[in-house]
């Protein structure tokens, strides 16, 4: 039975939770495109890949605590194995640029996940790994039932990474393929 990755485009179309901008781009935009290309360079891989956000228009929930509760339930509900939400970043700092990891406790299947996400995410993309951090009040890293990783994949602020988010999706979708086979033994 192949393994089951919930992959969560983090944040709605629009509000309610609606994401970040910056530089001219949405967060929900770019994390649907980077997820839609992970989820089907994983299913190459034989994954069974769920996405929280199947098409450009899908919304969940009414209101910002039912759209988390939909993403959790949803993960919980199908059994999966790992949840993996997909961000981008926000800071009043434009020069802050790289990728960093969200998980419920260190010292965890979680955490050992998220370094090897980071891994591959820095590796494809040149970003700097700016480490893990333990956020046990973040619901989708609370609630679940399965290692769960949020990764901040890019600043949405600075110019840099909002651009090789928005014309190199590929590029983090590699990143984060490679970092899952990683961490489950598989190098290809």
């Amino acid at each position: 039975m192949p393994l089951k990755i919930y992959l969560d485009q983090g944040h709605n179309p629009d509000n309610p939770n609606a994401g970040a901008e910056g530089n001219g781009f949405r967060e929900q935009d770019l994390v649907y495109a980077i997820g839609q290309r992970t989820a089907a360079m994983l299913r190459g891989y034989g994954f069974d890949v769920k996405l929280s956000r199947p098409t450009p228009g899908t919304r969940l929930g009414t209101s910002v605590a039912t759209s988390l509760a939909a993403r959790v339930n949803e993960a919980n509900d199908w059994d999966a194995d790992y949840f993996i939400s997909l961000h981008c970043n926000a800071s009043d700092v434009t020069a802050a640029s790289g990728s960093e990891a969200f998980v419920f406790r260190r010292d965890s299947e979680a955490e050992w996940l998220a370094w090897r996400l980071l891994e591959g995410v820095t590796d494809a993309t040149g970003l700097e790994n700016r480490g893990i951090f333990a956020r046990p009040s973040l619901y989708v890293l609370r609630k679940t039932r399965m290692p769960a990783v949020l990764m901040e994949l890019g600043f949405i602020t600075n110019p840099e990474d909002a651009a090789l988010l928005a014309y190199s999706p590929n590029l983090f979708a590699e990143g984060l393929t490679n970092g899952i086979l990683a961490y489950l033994g598989r190098q290809e």
